[in-house]
């Protein structure tokens, strides 16, 4: 398993900006980090922000965050 793969992804319709976000709420718990016209679209930008942010952390020595997010747990968009 690769690093980022323990980090729930998810995306979802956002009425009020008309397209798909982007979350993974235990690399960036601020809220949505990508937007797409399709949700494929949206979540491709977010795998590849989690591995670079991943892969950012990890190369400057920083610990990464524990993932604690858990599929059946309500999300709740910040």
């Amino acid at each position: 398993m690769k690093a980022q793969d323990q980090y729930l992804k998810f995306v979802r319709w956002d009425e009020a900006d008309g397209l798909y976000v982007g979350y993974c709420p235990d690399l960036f718990p601020w809220g949505g980090v990508c937007h797409g016209a399709t949700e494929e679209e949206a979540y491709r930008q977010l795998c590849m922000l989690v591995t670079a942010e991943v892969e950012e952390l990890s190369g400057s020595g920083r610990e990464l965050p524990v993932a604690s997010t858990r599929p059946m747990r309500e999300a709740v968009p910040a």
